[in-house]
């Protein structure tokens, strides 16, 4: 086999030599061609040389010809200058003379003339050819230099093409002999892999042998010996608490940390992104502020306006589920639940992004049809087209991907343990395929932002926008790697954690036995806390009837105030991104001033000192009005200060000195920034006061509410204690009766009584009498 890929190799080479040498034919071919056209061209330039020089000659010869005939025509203005005067002597001497001299003059007038336009003429043929001649000396001597340039690259790409396939054999021929070598060692290796084969298959055989009757022993035991195994049925094994490992439960839940920094970055940068997306859109190719946008453009706003409300909830869910990962729980894919709340806010986020793609490339192709947009701009365009549509497929795979990973949390019976590697590994793949995606849009994007740049129509807040896109789009990249290259390095841990369960090897079977497991673990753990800490004592029941109505007050005050606070961190997020819009508005506001009071400068530089002087006399005029006569006498000396609407500004009563512009301005604007943060202050104040006040009405009402329900059980007690006093009066009316029926019986049973008694005194006195009457009648005896 290896032999064969050598062969391969080697063939593989042959074939690029063989290309390389042709390649070299070629070259060498256009070499000697381009020679051939650099000697012709210095023939030709030798031969236009012998040229000029031949005409240069004639040129000397025409100026020495010149020169004489020159010399001879101021010799005949001397003789005619001599003739004239010797003319005036002799006129009355001899006509005949002076006819002779004006034929001689004639003729010498005639052949002057003649010389003269010949001279005309030597002299226009002169420049034409000396003009002809340096342009074609230029033409060729560009030539020349583009020639031999060229000649120069070819011998160079000659040189490095030699040296190429030089170093290139030499490399080839170093791998030959390596193969060669590596080759021998591998033989080897196949040899003593053969006799190690050899003794594994007598070792296998005699351990299979050894196991197959140690496990018809086991078996025996087993069936004689084991009377109930407890490990028989999954899902009842799957209810037995596995063994606490303190250590996987802290790396997983370092593990959800991190991944919820990254899911959070992650969300900073899809905010920012559809944010200046948002903003984008409303100043190119329309600025909003100048003219209406498209309707498309207006619902590609509103729609990008709500990202936040499917966003965020990504890092809540994140959130969530990094919270339900303790110490305590054992985290597999069954007891993950909160797993199924981040899936459903990806989901409505893969639906957001759903909604905005067909409005985005819509968007793209308005742009296209514009007439600020150049071919490669329209180029880019489609590039980002294609790039947010694969975004949006992304995003669909890892959906998928993530609402498959909660299935075993919900319904077990919708994935299958043995694919819970393969659905992983899917999930790594579709995030490397997210940074791929976003490494493309940020290259894409950069490139349409290069060329917006560059266009005449580019305004600063056009630029800045596209700035703050590509910084948010370049945070999604990283981002996006981040996530990617952490969930590659985890993969392995996380696949091999799924066997941490009840006994290492079933696992859970089902959710509900997750749950019924973590509440026996709770119960247990409690159970063990319970036999180690003594029995607390309890609240009195006076005590804790006199701190019921407080406890409920509180719980009532602490649940208002969570409230307020969450409802105070949802307008803290709020004012948060309204705050980096309006950082945003106020760059490029004061980009805008600045470029305002620049054009107002420089038409004030050209338009002379009329408008300062009428400035300086409107002031004036304004200080002479009534009530400013006091004023008006120290003007001279020092600046009136004039309160208003606008702050106070300084003048002077000078009408020859005009305030400054740029001042005044500054002016201008450090008053109303001023006055905005002012009502800032008294906004958040009046804020803070309606949230306290609100707090106190709402702890208020629920007092008043608790003191309503205190007052009809007061009421109902009184009710039942009335109805009480009503019955115990009848009972104490009719006891009373009774008492008075039987104080009645008993007087008259006293009475009785006393009249027995009397009657018994009386029968004593009697008995008495008699029986002293009896004690006299003895006596006497």
């Amino acid at each position: 086999m290896a032999s064969a890929e050598l062969q391969a190799k080697y063939q593989k080479l042959a074939q690029e030599y063989s290309k390389l040498r042709a390649q070299n034919q070629v070259l060498k071919k256009g070499v000697v061609d381009e020679q051939a056209n650099s000697a012709a061209l210095k023939e030709q330039l030798k031969m236009k040389d012998q040229s000029l020089r031949k005409l240069q000659q004639e040129m000397d010869s025409l100026t020495f010809r010149n020169l004489q005939l020159a010399k001879r025509v101021e010799l005949l203005q001397d003789e005619l200058a001599l003739s004239e005067p010797r003319g005036k002597k002799n006129k009355k001497s001899g006509e005949s003379s002076s006819q002779l001299s004006q034929e001689q003059k004639s003729v010498f007038d005639e052949d002057l003339q003649k010389k003269i336009k010949e001279n005309e003429r030597l002299h226009i043929q002169f420049f034409e050819a000396d003009e002809l001649h340096k342009h074609v000396e230029a033409e060729l001597r560009s030539r020349l230099a583009t020639l031999e340039l060229e000649a120069a690259q070819n011998h160079a790409v000659v040189d490095g093409l030699t040296r190429k396939y030089m170093e290139t054999i030499e490399k080839l021929q170093n791998d030959k002999a390596r193969l060669e070598v590596k080759s021998l060692a591998l033989e080897k290796e196949a040899k003593e892999c053969r006799l190690r084969t050899e003794e594994c298959q007598l070792q296998l055989k005699n351990l299979h042998e050894d196991l197959s009757g140690r496990l018809e022993e086991s078996l025996l035991i087993i069936n004689e010996k084991v009377p109930f195994n407890d490990t028989k049925y999954s899902q009842y094994n799957a209810l037995n608490v596995p063994l606490h490992n303190r250590r996987h439960q802290l790396k997983m839940r370092d593990i959800a940390g991190q991944a919820l920094a990254f899911v959070q970055d992650l969300v900073m940068a899809l905010l920012n992104f559809h944010t200046y997306t948002e903003q984008r859109i409303q100043i190119f190719p329309v600025d909003s502020a100048i003219d209406t946008i498209s309707p498309l453009n207006q619902k590609f706003s509103q729609y990008l306006h709500e990202n936040a409300s499917y966003v965020r909830p990504l890092e809540e869910g994140m959130l969530h589920l990094f919270e339900s990962i303790t110490e305590d729980t054992v985290t597999v894919l069954e007891t993950t639940v909160k797993l199924k709340t981040f899936s459903e806010h990806l989901t409505s986020y893969l639906c957001f992004l759903r909604k905005i793609l067909p409005y985005q490339l819509k968007s793209l192709e308005e742009e296209c049809e514009s007439s600020l947009c150049t071919s490669a701009l329209r180029a880019r365009n489609l590039e980002l087209s294609q790039d947010m549509k694969k975004m949006t497929a992304v995003f669909e795979k890892l959906q998928t991907y993530v609402a498959l990973l909660a299935l075993p949390s919900t319904q077990p019976d919708g994935l299958l343990r043995a694919n819970y590697s393969s659905v992983f590994a899917n999930v790594g793949a579709a995030l490397h395929g997210l940074h791929s995606v976003m490494t493309d849009i940020s290259k894409h994007f950069s490139q349409k932002a290069t060329i917006e740049h560059e266009l005449p129509t580019a305004t600063q807040k056009l630029i800045t926008t596209n700035d703050c896109i590509l910084s948010s789009v370049v945070a999604l990249t990283n981002g996006a790697g981040k996530i990617a290259s952490f969930f590659s390095n985890n993969v392995d841990y996380f696949v091999a954690s799924l066997s941490y369960g009840p006994k290492a090897a079933s696992g859970f079977t089902r959710p509900l036995s997750a749950e019924c497991m973590l509440q026996y673990k709770k119960k247990a753990a409690a159970y063990m806390e319970s036999l180690k800490k003594p029995l607390l004592q309890s609240v009195p029941y006076e005590e804790a009837l006199a701190n019921r109505r407080v406890l409920l007050s509180s719980t009532e005050s602490r649940e208002g105030l969570a409230q307020q606070v969450q409802q105070s961190l949802e307008k803290i997020s709020k004012l948060e991104q309204e705050r980096e819009h309006w950082m945003l508005e106020a760059q490029l506001a004061k980009i805008k001033l600045e470029k305002e009071n620049q054009r107002i400068a420089d038409q004030l530089k050209g338009a002379g000192s009329g408008q300062p002087a009428g400035l300086a006399q409107e002031s004036t005029a304004g200080l002479n009005a009534p009530g400013h006569e006091e004023a008006a006498a120290k003007a001279l000396s020092e600046p009136i200060q004039s309160t208003s609407l606008i702050g106070i500004l300084t003048k002077t009563c000078d009408s020859s000195e005009a305030p400054e512009v740029d001042s005044r301005e500054d002016l201008i604007k450090s008053h109303y920034m001023a006055r905005v943060v002012e009502l800032t202050s008294q906004l958040q104040l009046a804020d803070s006061k309606s949230v306290h006040f609100y707090a106190e009405c709402r702890a208020l009402s629920k007092r008043l509410a608790l003191a309503e329900k205190s007052k009809e059980a007061l009421t109902e007690e009184m009710r039942l204690a009335s109805q009480n006093v009503s019955r115990l009066q009848d009972e104490l009316t009719t006891t009373k009766r009774s008492y008075e029926d039987q104080l009645s019986m008993m007087s008259d049973h006293l009475c009785i009584m006393n009249e027995t008694l009397s009657k018994q005194r009386e029968e004593i006195d009697t008995l008495k009498l008699s029986s002293k009457g009896n004690s006299k009648k003895n006596k006497n005896r």
